[in-house]
């Protein structure tokens, strides 16, 4: 056994003289291949704390700086508008890479892992919340880094890392929580014509991506609004049922997405896209909590009023909210935000789903393409 071992010791410095790979004496390990990168764009789903780095005076900042925010997982307010980790943390752990931190974070980036442009309030459309990051700012934020890529690495190494990184996107919904708001009755052709706009802002912002190298799109199409505890609580008349004009909005704006990235792919030479059907994911959660290990899909785990739909952690007049004792057990952690056991269960469909739900590729096969 002895000389058994100070053979491995022998044969492992031998090769190690000889060869700049790490070796192992039970086996060689070839150097590992660099990590196709994250990118994160997108609304508060995917925001992990630019808006707190933002004048408070914008309005969009403070209210998830402090607990409950953040209590499950960081044990601290992180930005993040969920209990815990939201889905963007979990692709990049699958991805076996570091969560993306905000671009507004202070101190050093260094992007070659990815980086996340979300801000809570954004919209596709300039304006939509004023004070939020919207889309061409995330875009121009973006643009920014590349240039920054360009001079620390080089045009070569830049173009080859946006080209093989991947572009988590989810946003949409604010623009049409916006409209729904401002024009309760409008009527179906200027719900059509309202659409077709967000998608053609959408789309222009994705065409800049591409030309700056970006080819793997990943996308979290727009979600049941009319089904979300804020909603609801703002029309009391609605009883247990969801509100219509949101949904119908989701719906329009869902369909022409996916007939937009079909498009998309046959005039962008080597553009891949992943759809997750956000949108009937979360609403079966909503609807058959218990089927996916919940106890309540209708109400929030903090907040007031109905559904506890509005308030979590007081506001910004500190008043009073219920919290719940364990958010593992609720679908929504506040009036319009998943829980982070509900953005768990959302990232592995994005991640790994089934055809029906997430395609054509899953985030899996973006990640794996050369």
């Amino acid at each position: 056994m002895a000389s058994l071992a100070y053979n491995c010791v022998l044969l492992l410095v031998t090769v190690l003289s000889f060869s700049p790979d790490r070796c192992f004496c039970a086996a060689h390990q070839s150097k590992p291949e660099h990590k196709a990168a994250l990118f994160v764009f997108g609304d508060s789903l995917f925001d992990s704390g630019n808006n707190q780095y933002l004048n408070s005076s914008s309005g969009m900042g403070p209210a998830t700086t402090k607990l409950p925010y953040g209590e499950t997982y960081f044990k601290h307010a992180t930005g993040r508008v969920s209990d815990g980790r939201i889905v963007p943390d979990f692709i990049a752990q699958f991805a076996k890479l570091p969560m993306p931190p905000p671009y507004l974070q202070p101190g050093a980036h260094h992007f070659t892992d990815g980086v996340n442009f979300a801000s809570a309030g954004a919209g596709v459309l300039p304006g939509t919340f004023a004070g939020a990051i919207d889309f061409p700012t995330q875009l121009s934020y973006f643009k920014a880094m590349e240039k920054t890529l360009r001079q620390r690495l080089g045009d070569k190494e830049t173009k080859k890392l946006l080209g093989r990184a991947v572009y988590l996107l989810s946003i949409g919904g604010n623009d049409y929580f916006s409209y729904a708001s401002k024009n309760p009755k409008a009527l179906q052709i200027y719900k059509r014509q309202y659409v077709a706009m967000v998608l053609r802002n959408l789309i222009s912002v994705l065409k800049e991506i591409y030309n700056l190298g970006g080819r793997k799109i990943a996308f979290q199409n727009v979600g049941p609004l009319g089904c979300v505890p804020a909603t609801k609580a703002m029309n009391p008349a609605l009883g247990s049922k969801c509100s219509d004009e949101p949904l119908t909005l989701a719906r329009l704006h869902n369909r022409a997405l996916f007939i937009a990235f079909k498009k998309l792919e046959k005039s962008l030479p080597g553009f891949k896209f992943s759809i997750f059907d956000y949108y009937n994911a979360l609403g079966d959660r909503i609807n058959n909590p218990s089927k996916y290990g919940f106890k309540d899909g209708k109400a929030a785990c903090c907040g007031s009023g109905a559904y506890r739909g509005s308030n979590c952690g007081g506001g910004r007049n500190g008043t009073a909210y219920e919290l719940c004792s364990n958010p593992s057990e609720y679908v929504w952690f506040d009036g319009a935000h998943t829980t982070e056991s509900a953005n768990h269960q959302l990232a592995e469909l994005i991640w790994n789903g089934p055809q029906n739900i997430t395609g054509p590729y899953t985030v899996k096969k973006l990640f794996e393409l050369a």
